[in-house]
């Protein structure tokens, strides 16, 4: 069992079922949440310290939150405002944040260094499309955070050849209905019409697992 790894999550499926796994893999899991300034990180934030408490996966420690705001990049984006969501139809293309992984992983690797810890996790999947999460990206982005630290570190995408169908159903005994994967949460709830919830309604009909997700429409 190795000794420490940060896991950068959102609280929503991938980074939660990544979190148990590895827990079996690590002797200390230390879950970071990075507040971005997005529409939709209250509810997520809320559902994620839900799952953690109904989880209680051993070796997880306290969920640290950290905050690095990013509306004044994005401006009068449908991320800060919460109009004109990517709805149920759009592609993967249309939820893109440039920088996004740049920047998580910017602030989780200085809080590494402070802590002493080697390895950062990332629940990036296989049909992510975006150029900082490919395998090259984070081989390279740990290479140079290295050297700009002095402290050795590496980034880890264990799901990266997953599809999230697959991630679910290896997660399938957690209350992944206490995660949360939406972009345009209606009253603390998913929506269930925006992009993401219609991925996540996909990923538990291919994962052939009962959904029970409290969503605001079907």
């Amino acid at each position: 069992m190795k000794r420490t790894v940060c896991a950068l999550v959102s609280g929503g499926l991938d980074s939660c079922v990544m979190l148990a796994e590895l827990a079996r893999r690590y002797r200390k899991v230390y879950p970071v949440f990075i507040r971005y300034g997005l529409v939709w990180e209250t509810a997520e934030l809320q559902h994620l310290r839900k799952f953690l408490r109904g989880a209680k996966i051993p070796r997880v420690q306290s969920l640290t939150v950290l905050d690095l705001p990013a509306r004044d990049l994005y401006g009068a984006h449908w991320s800060t405002t919460g109009r004109k969501v990517p709805h149920a139809r759009t592609p993967d293309e249309a939820v893109y944040l440039p920088g996004r992984n740049l920047l998580l992983l910017s602030k989780a690797v200085v809080f590494c260094a402070l802590n002493k810890i080697n390895t950062i996790a990332i629940g990036s999947l296989d049909h992510n499309p975006f150029p900082d999460a490919t395998p090259k990206f984070f081989r390279e982005f740990a290479t140079v955070a290295g050297d700009a630290l002095d402290f050795r570190v590496k980034v880890i995408a264990p799901f990266r050849a997953l599809p999230k169908g697959k991630v679910l159903r290896r997660g399938k005994s957690l209350p992944l209905h206490l995660s949360f994967s939406c972009i345009a949460p209606h009253r603390g709830l998913h929506c269930g019409r925006c992009n993401k919830c219609a991925e996540r309604q996909q990923a538990f009909l291919t994962a052939d697992v009962v959904d029970h997700t409290k969503y605001a429409s079907h």
